[in-house]
């Protein structure tokens, strides 16, 4: 059983596109990724799944279950964290985090305790009297305070400091090792590559590319770093050019006996080939789609 399926999945807000035929798998036990920027279709997608929005056409089953008609099934096994989370401002986070427990008939005190000691989380603190970082972290451990069989966070990373979010993922992984499923939705491509087995490309409101990490990484570019020049070599399958004090970096997809010949007849003084970085490889594919 696939913990997310999606076939045809479509979503129109009036003449507006939300998402379009959107084919989609994830499997249980998996740490997934679904990237895409600002306004690609990502939170349509998880609230079309969630059961909160009616979709236009298609096919939307979370473990195993209808999306539409079988949603507050569905809601009780799974955690979500929206991009951003809000709480009764007077209430104590203990209080804020026991209410949330109390709308599932659960008791997650101990467990809540736990997570708030590693995310250093105070709970006698008023949720109002939070910064940004800390008020995501209650809503973290709202999401996983009940131990659900899916974890769908959107965006769950924004305001928390780098210390937080290697805390956060090590929760995250030793969650999917006990056979829970992770649905992140992200846009910080370097925690993709880095915690997710594998991801889907959101473009426009459509799947452009579904596959494991390390295949989607697999371009075929290298990203070439000219140390003291200035111009890039005149040559086809050259693109993303960077110019960072004396040196210049561009993305290069062609022959490399082409490359080579290009360079003997430019003037610097080192060169550095390396693999391009998720950034890169994500907007490889999003100039390959859009070309």
């Amino acid at each position: 059983m696939k913990a997310i399926e999606t076939k045809g999945l479509t979503k129109y807000y009036g003449r507006t596109r939300g998402i379009e035929e959107l084919d989609l798998s994830v499997e249980e036990g998996e740490i997934f990724g679904f990237i895409g920027p600002n306004g690609a279709g990502k939170s349509t997608t998880i609230r079309i799944l969630l059961g909160l929005i009616r979709k236009t056409r298609g096919e939307a089953r979370v473990l195993g279950m209808d999306a539409e008609k079988e949603k507050e099934a569905i809601l009780r096994e799974v955690g979500y964290l929206p991009a951003e989370a809000a709480f009764y401002a007077g209430m104590r986070v203990g209080e804020a985090l026991d209410f949330s427990a109390r709308l599932r008939k659960k008791d997650c005190r101990e467990e809540a305790r736990r997570l708030c000691e590693r995310l250093s989380l105070d709970l006698t603190r008023k949720v109002g009297e939070l910064s940004l970082g800390n008020r995501k972290k209650v809503g973290i451990v709202a999401a996983l305070q009940h131990k659900p069989r899916l974890y769908i966070l959107d965006e769950p990373t924004s305001g928390l400091d780098p210390l937080v979010q290697r805390e956060f993922f090590s929760l995250l992984r030793e969650r999917s090792e006990e056979g829970a499923t992770v649905f992140l939705s992200s846009h910080v491509l370097s925690e993709i590559g880095r915690y997710c087995r594998r991801a889907g490309i959101l473009r426009d409101g459509k799947l452009i590319r579904q596959d494991f990490v390390d295949k989607l990484t697999g371009t075929g570019a290298k990203r070439v770093t000219l140390h003291g020049a200035s111009a890039p070599p005149a040559l086809p399958g050259i693109r993303d050019v960077r110019q960072n004090g004396a040196s210049l970096s561009f993305l290069y997809s062609g022959r490399a006996d082409a490359l080579v010949a290009a360079l003997a007849g430019l003037s610097f003084d080192d060169i550095t080939l390396t693999d391009p970085d998720i950034e890169d490889v994500f907007l490889h594919y999003y100039e390959k789609e859009g070309s």
